[in-house]
């Protein structure tokens, strides 16, 4: 493992720390020694603060209270026109110098500065302010990474996250609604999406406040002791408060009876009135474990006293309650009356704590100080005195024996006082009224408590006072310890400080019945995990006013899921508790409903806490600290969890049954349906009646239960199960903690670790597992489709360990095909050592291997595999198992990686494509998406994205296969979501995973099912249930397959080379085609003229045919920018040679050309060689030596073909069978375009045309699959190895039964690389089309001098670096028009977006209907070209009627309109890998209904294209996604979203829409390109819900190469923001 390294907020927030360490440590000594500080209020020389100009967010207050003026104390003066911005701020020259922490000469803010720091230190350097340390005024200002702040307590906050706009919270205990009852100087920092954070702990317990500011920033004001910070580090938030309570003391584990529900009043009136409220609760059967009584059971309040008229049967009460199992608290408060106890009778208690002086005194040491709280005059115990301590322990075990109870409640502990101070009042002195008092309630410092001077065994109670709460719970831990002994027990306090969680719980205080006070209890909760007290909850349904029933009921719901669930109100009020809104109430239902599910948790809660005692993780946790990635999570304060796994979502407003909820970034399960939510990462409407709350059980999730009763002591005896959610991954694990629920310390104990997978065969899971593991029969429940199950009967021992394991029957569909060849049968299977079921997949093993660890490093891992030869080889004849593999991880960047499996011993093939990889790895784990685990059994490799534990690889699977020409790898896939793979016609986008095998293999195919194509792409892009998306590469180039199957799986087949993969992790769509892209190569920006609309025809008899159209296309004034010529233009079809029925065409090029239109040329590769004159194409390439051949050993000859050049002086009759026309073809040899002097000799022949025959701006490139029209050789007959043609396992092709050699090139034949190194066709035929691209492209931009385009047929990955690219010799028939869109998002993916289909059609007779449809749907592609074969009708514009031109001429005008926006997108696919034909999915990945769409389609993000595809419709059923959506027509916002909507489409009309808060660039059309980047721009507005709207748009000339191909330097970009 590499060292960690810090970020740079790390390293500062350290250096502070270090600083205020060194900084507290000598104020420390300076205290105790009296030494050092020099105390003086004067400055000698006039100061003259130096003002900066600095944002008003990072102003600090320098006049925070009413003192001096701004100008006397040396600051700055900036009055402003609103109030919330310091106007009086400090200067740069303020505060302390460097050297020995000496104070600068400046005037002082409220005197006593301590001027000169006996040591030596850096301080931390802040632009901020200046450090102010005077006696009794302490500031520190710091700015802050992000906005992400919580905790500072203890106040209501309305949200968790902090508000930074100018807000000051005082921070000292007091019994108001203000600054409230605890003191926690503690916030937490959320840094961005990686988690990193960091805690800031001041220990001062001194009054304070703490100012957030916009900067943002944080400023501490304290009025004494020391500045002693603490700063926690963390990955993640949760981590943060594990620090932190590793600091202070991590929580007490509560008694197990203590997390069941509880009832409590202030004012019963009388004990009988306490049991009708247990009885009348118990006769409803509500779950109910404890009974309180308030200070109304004491003799007129008196602590350590009961009322022995109205609660006379108070000593056996506890008894009453432990009959039915259940138990008692009763409260004490710390004040104690000075009176005397009814009947004149002394007051012990109050004599004995005289007697051990165990008060609270005046300033001079001796007088007890006087109040009044409840009893009436009162004196306050002093929990720091070890007397106080003492005389308290001993009047709690009085009184304990004389009222039997369980546990304790203490109140009033801030410390409260009726009186300000004491019944005298308190002196004018600097401690009662401090130069600066903080911003607390009354702004008085002894309002509702005692004097500041008043004295403590601690010091001053000015600066202990927040501590006494502490201390009384220090004191009554003793006492409960004396009491309970080895019982665990329980202690409740109100006012707390940090390290009070070791000993107590808390509630939130004196709440209100009203919806607000509902709201922000859960804000409170969550401070208090943080703060390190996760026993917490509000008084439900509040404790002053009568609470509604809807209110009631609401809270009683989520006051189930409180980690102290507690109801409690007060004098005065109506009765709260569920059974006094009736028996048969609905608040009374829903509340057994949910107390009862909070019963059956009652393990898993236990168990959080156990978690939370022994590692300090929190129990109630807000969504953010699992869901840290994910920023929409910062700001949940409305629904919180239970550890990890349980969502509650309440209801929270009156007279609402939905509720906009989160769903975080997981899979979910609805506790009491158990149905998995389609949702994820996004808000929902819950739907939620009068009775119901959201809650949801995370997958992944193993929750022990328990069968629930009416209490603790009688659910404890019921069975035990488990609940197991499965995930993404279809595993889940979980914790039980188990003991006797109530000793103190942990005497007898079980831990229950436990792992569920969707195990195949009883053993699978036992590697998980410890040596001493039981197995038992469990009876389990299972949910549909098995992701979730209910398992009863668990028979736990404590003190052993279990693992429990759950068998699933296996299905057909979990099967790999080990003989996926035609003809399978039994004998055939079990030969290759398969397992054999009739009608079923059999499921293989062919290849066991072991593997050996050769190194692991931060950058990556090196492993050697080897196979088990114990078990047969796979038996394929020719093709011999390699036993010894090599396997490399590398990790290449946080978002990609590799994985590599080759034959470390002999060479075998590699592609030779160069793909772009950082320089560097990433070797900081913290920075890469992904892990990655090496499994053995069988041997695989596993990715798992860390954010969501996501499997996006798994090849751990059996059947991996590496022989020397079949090699077959299985993974396991995230999710059904499987897109990309080509070049293949797919009838939907989204693969169908019913068992479909691709073949990939370039051949001249036209598009049709499971026929494989002209190009190669082994990319797929997979979503996963997450909505997170990832992308990978199988670096492969030889022949292959994929198979599908429903698991969701996939298996490879390659027939030689190695298994390189590479994987990029998006998280989304369109991230991933950047990554893609980053990796193979970013699109080549076209010229801007190729986007305007093309014609082309195979069958133009001369060049009179191509003047005429583009006469009629001019006159008709439909916009049309390139004109094509096919093979017809050739003299025999010969590259390079004019036929003669087209001698006037290069005058024709050069007079359009002249009019702004370009001109485009087709070439194929194959060149004649049976030419009767001199050829210089062939001739020169011959000697050139740049045709394909045999290897040396067998002959030194060209491997010769056929294709389109006939025989010279020969007429063909094209009315003859094919083959017989073949026969007069020539000879053809096929250029090596991997050789240099190939690119060298193509580059020649190119610029002679261009100057020597005629012009062009661009070329198209054919055939270059390599198509032939003989098999393999003229003759037919292939020299060298047989099994080269014919291997042992043929790929899924368009035939199965034919060669390889079939109409290309034989898989002997030799090729060599640019390196020299000579390869078979064998390994680089599906590279031919790709060879050929570069130098084609080259040899354009050379002899042009411009951008230019290059179209060609064969690709492979990278290909769209230099050409584009269309979908091939399609038919002209209705079903093309979708599955037109299905190949261009396909080609979106594998980064090459100039792409389209031939409109209209190739093959066959188009029909008017269609091919206008096809034409409003072409107008839309990026590459617009309408093309067609020869002997069929023209399909052009103006060949149908009038009608079908204007049809025509409008829908192009729309595309020339926006091509400024067309040619921004490309110019971002070109600089960021972006998509421009973009599915839906891409945008709105959220949206699952779009994860299936595939008849519709964007460009870019903003314009929403929905065609009529379909034969006689009107109307088009479109999806119109989650946003404003304004119809291009109308500029209407069409008012839906989210849903399916029914488009009028007449027969001239698309429907188009454009995405409401973007700005879209357009231009005033013209009949080319060339006019209409003359005319004006403009810009389309379309505001969003938040009426605001931006894009981009990019401009340059247009066809400049260095501009845009190369440098980019002199690109004009404007982005708009409205």
């Amino acid at each position: 493992m590499g060292k960690r390294r810090f970020s740079g907020l790390e390293v500062a927030l350290m250096v502070l720390f270090t600083l205020m360490s060194v900084a507290a440590l000598t104020f420390i000594v300076l205290f105790v020694t009296g030494e050092p500080g020099v105390i003086k209020d004067e400055t000698t020389d006039p100061f003259v603060p130096q003002c900066p100009r600095i944002p008003l967010a990072e102003r600090v207050d320098c006049f925070p209270d009413a003192g001096l003026k701004c100008e006397q104390r040396g600051c700055c003066w900036g009055p402003l026109d609103e109030r919330n911005v310091p106007w009086c701020f400090f200067p740069t020259n303020h505060g302390y110098t460097v050297e020995s922490l000496k104070r600068m000469a400046s005037p002082s803010l409220f005197g006593a500065d301590i001027q000169d720091l006996s040591f030596h230190a850096e301080m931390f350097d802040t632009t901020m302010a200046p450090l102010v340390f005077e006696d009794q005024y302490l500031q520190l200002s710091a700015k802050l990474p992000s906005h992400n702040i919580y905790g500072l307590g203890e106040h209501v906050h309305r949200h968790y996250r902090h508000d930074t706009n100018w807000r000051t919270w005082p921070i000292f205990t007091r019994d108001g609604t203000h600054n409230l009852y605890g003191h926690y100087p503690f916030f937490l920092c959320l840094e961005d999406e990686s988690g990193k954070s960091f805690g800031v702990f001041l220990m001062n317990s001194n009054a304070m406040e703490v100012t957030l500011q916009p900067a943002p920033a944080v400023t501490y004001r304290t009025i004494g002791g020391v500045l002693d910070f603490y700063i926690l580090f963390g990955d993640t938030p949760e981590q943060v408060v594990q620090e932190f309570l590793e600091l202070i003391g991590r929580p007490v584990i509560p008694p197990y009876w203590s997390l069941g529900f509880q009832l409590s009043r202030w004012d019963y009136g009388s004990l009988s009135e306490v049991k009708k409220t247990v009885e009348r609760n118990r006769a409803v059967g509500l779950p109910y474990d404890i009974q309180y009584t308030d200070i109304d059971y004491m003799e007129d309040k008196k602590d350590f006293t009961y009322d022995k008229v109205k609660f006379s049967e108070l000593p056996q009460f506890a008894d009453y309650l432990h009959e039915k199992g259940q138990r008692y608290i009763l409260i004490l408060d710390p004040a104690i009356a000075t009176s005397k106890r009814v009947g004149n009778n002394t007051y012990d208690s109050y004599d004995r704590g005289n007697e051990k002086n165990a008060w609270v005194t005046e300033a001079d040491g001796k007088t007890p100080l006087l109040g009044e709280v409840w009893p009436g005059e009162t004196v306050f115990p002093d929990y720091t005195s070890q007397n106080c301590i003492d005389w308290w322990v001993d009047e709690y075990e009085r009184f304990s024996r004389e009222i039997k109870h369980d546990a304790l409640w203490i109140d009033m502990n801030e410390v409260a006082n009726f009186k300000k101070g004491s019944t005298k009042g308190c002196a004018d002195n600097n401690l009662n009224y401090p130069p600066y008092t903080p911003k607390i309630l009354d702004e008085v410092m002894y309002s509702k408590t005692l004097c500041m001077d008043a004295k403590q065994a601690w010091g001053n109670h000015y600066d202990v006072h927040s501590l006494y709460g502490y201390s009384m719970v220090l004191a009554t831990e003793k006492a409960l310890q004396r009491v309970f002994g080895g019982n665990r027990t329980l202690m409740l306090t109100r006012s707390s400080f940090p390290g009070v969680g070791k000993y107590s719980g808390h509630w939130l205080g004196d709440n209100a019945a009203n919806w607000n006070d509902i709201k922000w209890a859960i804000p409170g909760m969550l401070e208090f995990g943080l703060f390190g007290i996760p026993y917490i909850g509000a008084d439900i349904c509040g404790f002053f006013d009568n609470s509604s029933e809807e209110l009631c009921r609401r809270w009683m719901q989520v006051g189930a899921f409180y980690p102290f669930s507690r109801n409690h109100n007060a004098q005065g009020y109506k009765p709260q508790d569920p059974a006094a809104y009736g028996a048969d109430s609905t608040l009374v239902e829903s509340s057994k409903h949910y107390l009862r599910i909070r019963y059956t948790l009652l393990p898993y809660l236990y168990t959080l806490f156990y978690k939370a005692h022994t590692t300090g993780e929190t129990v109630v946790r807000p969504v953010m600290n699992e869901f840290y990635s994910d920023s929409a999570t910062w700001t949940v304060d409305r629904q919180f969890l239970w550890g990890k796994h349980l969502l509650i979502t309440p209801v929270l407003d009156p007279g609402v049954d939905r509720v906009r909820a989160y769903v975080p970034d997981a899979v979910w399960y609805d506790y009491e349906t158990m149905l998995r939510l389609g949702n994820r990462k996004t808000y929902v409407d819950m739907f939620l009646p009068a009775d119901k709350l959201g809650l949801h059980i995370r997958g992944g999730a193993v929750l022990p239960t328990q069968r629930p009763d009416v209490t603790t002591t009688y659910s404890r005896r019921n069975p035990m199960g488990l609940i197991v959610a499965l995930d993404d991954n279809n595993q889940a694990a979980g914790e039980l903690f188990w003991d006797d629920g109530d000793s103190r310390g942990i005497v007898a104990f079980l831990i229950l670790c436990l792992f569920m997978c969707m195990c195949k065969c009883v053993g699978e899971c036992e590697t998980r597992s410890s040596a001493s593991c039981h197995y038992h029969s469990l009876q389990a429940f299972f949910y549909e489709h098995q992701m979730e199950a209910l398992i009863f009967g668990l028979s736990l021992t404590l003190g052993e360990t279990y693992l429990v394991q759950w068998e699933l029957v296996k299905e057909e569909y979990q099967r790999f095909d080990c003989y996926p060849e035609e003809h399978a049968d039994e004998a055939k299977c079990k030969a290759r050592g398969c397992i054999w079921e009739v009608r079923r997949f059999s499921d293989d093993v062919p290849m066991q291997l072991l593997y050996t660890m050769l190194s692991e490093t931060n950058s990556g891992m090196r492993i050697d595999i080897t196979r088990n030869k114990k078990h047969r080889s796979i038996g394929r004849p020719g093709s011999p198992d390699i036993d010894t593999l090599r396997v490399e991880v590398r990790y290449h960047s946080g978002d990609m990686l590799q994985f590599k499996i080759w034959d470390p011993a002999t060479y075998r093939y590699e592609v030779p494509v160069p793909l772009t990889v950082p320089a560097v790895p990433e070797t900081d784990e913290n920075k890469r998406l992904y892990k990655v685990l090496i499994e053995n059994n069988p041997f695989g490799i596993k990715v798992i994205r860390k954010s969501t534990g996501t499997k996006i690889w798994d090849s751990s699977v059996p059947g991996f296969t590496f022989s020397d020409m079949f090699i077959q790898v299985s993974t396991l896939l995230s999710s059904e979501f499987v897109y990309g793979f080509g070049e293949t016609e797919h009838p939907t986008y989204k693969h169908n995973l019913n068992y479909h095998t691709w073949g990939m293999f370039s051949k001249d195919q036209p598009p049709g099912y499971k026929m494989n194509c002209y190009g190669v792409h082994p990319f797929y892009m997979g979503l996963e249930t997450t909505t997170d998306a990832h992308g990978v590469l199988l670096l492969n180039s030889n022949a292959m397959d994929v198979t599908f199957q429903p698991t969701p799986a996939l298996t490879y087949r390659t027939l030689g080379g190695i298994l390189d993969f590479y994987m990029v992790l998006g998280p989304t769509p369109e991230m991933v085609v950047q990554e893609y892209t980053a990796l193979i190569g970013r699109p080549v920006l076209p010229a801007y003229w190729s986007l305007g609309f093309q014609l082309c025809r195979y069958g133009y008899a001369n060049d009179t045919e191509i003047e005429d159209l583009y006469r009629d296309m001019k006159a008709a004034g439909i916009p049309y920018d390139v004109q094509y010529a096919d093979i017809d233009y050739m003299e025999r079809q010969l590259d390079f040679v004019l036929d003669s029925q087209f001698k006037n065409l290069p005058a024709l090029v050069d007079r359009m050309r002249g009019e702004g239109m370009r001109f485009i040329f087709i070439l194929d590769p194959a060149i004649s060689g049976n030419e009767t004159v001199y050829y210089p194409a062939f001739e020169r390439g011959k000697a050139a030596d740049v045709f394909i051949k045999w290897p040396e050993n067998i002959s030194n000859e060209i491997v010769w073909g056929k294709v389109w050049p006939d025989f010279p002086n020969i007429t063909v009759d094209e009315s003859l069978d094919w083959d017989t026309q073949v026969e007069v073809q020539s000879y053809t040899a096929f250029p090596d375009f991997f050789r240099n002097t190939t690119a060298m000799w193509w580059h020649r022949e190119i610029q002679d045309f261009y100057t020597d025959t005629m012009k062009f701006d661009g070329l198209w490139i054919d055939m270059n699959e390599p198509a032939s029209f003989v098999h393999g050789t003229v003759g037919g007959k292939c020299l060298g190895n047989p099994l080269l043609e014919n291997p042992p396992y043929m790929p899924r092709k368009t035939c199965r039964t034919v060669l390889f050699s079939s109409n290309t090139l034989c898989m002997n034949s030799e090729q060599i690389l640019s390196d020299g190194k000579k390869v078979r066709h064998y390994d680089v035929h599906n590279l031919y089309g790709w060879s050929h691209t570069k130098p084609t492209y080259d040899a354009l931009l050379n002899v042009t001098g411009k951008r230019g385009i290059v179209v060609t047929r064969s690709t492979y990955p990278s290909s769209g670096k230099w050409a584009g690219h269309w979908l091939g010799d399609n038919n002209a028939s209705w079903d093309q028009l979708y599955k037109s869109i299905i190949g261009m998002m396909e080609f979106s993916l594998f980064g090459i977006p100039y792409t389209g289909a031939d409109i209209c059609g190739f093959f066959n007779k188009a029909e008017y209907e269609m091919c206008l449809r096809w034409m409003q749907l072409g107008a839309f592609y990026p590459y617009s070209r309408n093309h067609n074969g020869k002997g069929n009708p023209r399909q052009d514009p103006v060949a149908w009627n009038a009608a079908f031109a204007e049809a025509s001429r409008d829908v192009l005008n729309i595309r020339y309109t926006l091509l400024p926006y067309l040619y921004t997108l490309m110019f971002e696919a070109h600089t960021k890998g972006s998509t421009v034909v973009r599915p839906l999915l891409h945008e709105f990945v959220n949206d699952k209904t779009t994860w299936d769409i595939y008849r519709q389609f964007l460009w870019g993000p903003a314009l929403l294209i929905t065609p009529a595809l379909d034969k006689g419709v009107r109307t088009v059923n479109g999806y119109v996604p989650n946003a404003r959506w304004y119809d291009f027509h109308t500029a209407r916002d069409v008012g839906v979203r989210g849903q399916m909507v029914n488009m009028p489409t007449p027969i001239d009309h698309i429907n188009l829409h454009i995405r409401g808060g973007y700005v879209i660039p357009w231009q005033k059309p013209e009949n080319n390109t060339y006019y209409s980047r003359m005319n004006p721009l403009g810009l389309i507005v379309a505001l969003s819900d938040s009426g605001t709207a931006q894009g981009s748009f990019f401009w340059d000339d247009g066809e400049g190469i260095s501009k845009c191909t190369h440098t980019h330097t002199r690109t004009n970009i404007l982005t708009v923001c409205l």
